[in-house]
């Protein structure tokens, strides 16, 4: 481990003695045990190729990793640092296991601040009863509560993060855009904001997958790729429509009982939207295991947190003719604003 690392351990801890409370100090042991463990792991992916009983998917996968994160930062200009030359396997099937949580009849994510980070609208666990855990007494209080799996995350240039076991899977589009994504909040991060944070790194991504398939890939690829996106999009409107119908029902004037009658009424009518949209795309079925359990507030929320401001970067990003210098450096500008202001000038992006 480099000093840097051991450094922010023990920066990290003495934060930890000055928190009062049982819960916290045992939430921050197993965030600290849970990164050590990961950063123990990691191997460097040149000496990974280099083994003869390296298995040759796994060679070849790792050698395209290289060659996406060289682009990375000559063509995007993302940090040139070690993330992501770096191979951990974890043997599990996700890095953390994140709860979101909203109140019954809100579709406002609670949040949760740390150390360094500041507040994020969700909070992430190194095992699965760990988050059930954190989970069972929000239920219990009545929120609405969603658990799931996450195969990635940046600690915003700490550390080296390493690619890990739990998406090197993923086809060469999907791999080298989550590295792009994770490199992203890396470049630019903004305390208290999920929403600006998910959706400045969303954009870097689409666009960098793009320049990627244009110069790297083939134009089968790039089509699929395009088409994927399309019917995300396409999703993503689905969720909107429904959080909007739900936004009006919750700031109605009606009875707790008959808001909740209601609310049940317009998850089974987003179950119906999918079908049609399922039937469009001609019986493609990539979103049904997320319509297969249940639907609820914070369910909703977690997917328009990575998506709410893109459009808004987008526009950005094209304003500054593809130039991702002074794209990165307008981010920056929005980021430093005041809230409101923020929220303002990315709601006239947009439109």
């Amino acid at each position: 481990m480099r000093p840097r690392h051991l450094l922010l351990s023990l920066l990290v801890l003495t934060c930890v003695e000055l928190i009062s409370g049982c819960s916290n100090l045992g939430y921050y042991t197993q965030s600290i045990r849970g990164q050590l463990d990961l950063l123990w792991k990691r191997e460097a992916i040149g000496e990974i190729i280099k083994r003869p009983d390296t298995p040759a998917d796994l060679k070849d996968k790792l050698t395209r990793v290289l060659r996406a994160r060289e682009f990375a930062s000559q063509t995007l200009l993302l940090p040139d640092n070690g993330s992501y030359r770096s191979y951990a396997d974890l043997q599990r099937e996700h890095v953390v296991w994140t709860v979101y949580a909203t109140p019954e009849f809100s579709l406002e994510l609670r949040k949760w601040c740390f150390p360094f980070a500041g507040c994020v609208s969700y909070r992430g666990h190194f095992s699965p009863d760990a988050a059930e855990e954190f989970a069972a007494p929000l239920r219990a209080q009545g929120d609405d509560v969603y658990t799931g799996g996450v195969d990635a995350y940046s600690t915003l240039g700490w550390f080296d993060d390493p690619v890990l076991s739990t998406f090197i899977r993923r086809s060469e589009p999907a791999l080298a855009g989550l590295i792009f994504h994770e490199l992203a909040h890396q470049q630019l991060y903004v305390k208290n904001d999920t929403t600006f944070n998910e959706s400045f790194a969303r954009t870097v991504e689409l666009e960098g997958v793009r320049l990627w398939l244009q110069s790297h890939g083939t134009s089968a690829q790039l089509d699929d790729y395009t088409h994927n996106e399309a019917r995300r999009d396409e999703f993503v409107t689905v969720i909107n429509h429904a959080r909007d119908r739900l936004g009006a029902l919750y700031a109605a004037d009606l009875a707790a009982d008959a808001k909740r009658a209601q609310k049940q009424q317009l998850f089974e009518l987003i179950k119906n939207d999918y079908a049609e949209l399922k039937q469009r795309w001609g019986g493609y079925a990539g979103y049904d295991a997320w319509f297969a359990t249940q639907l609820n507030n914070a369910k909703l929320a977690s997917v328009t947190t990575y998506a709410d401001d893109v459009p808004a970067f987008q526009a950005l990003l094209k304003q500054k003719n593809n130039n991702f210098a002074a794209f990165y450096a307008a981010a920056k500008e929005l980021g430093e604003l005041p809230e409101a202001e923020r929220k303002a000038r990315l709601k006239k992006l947009a439109e």
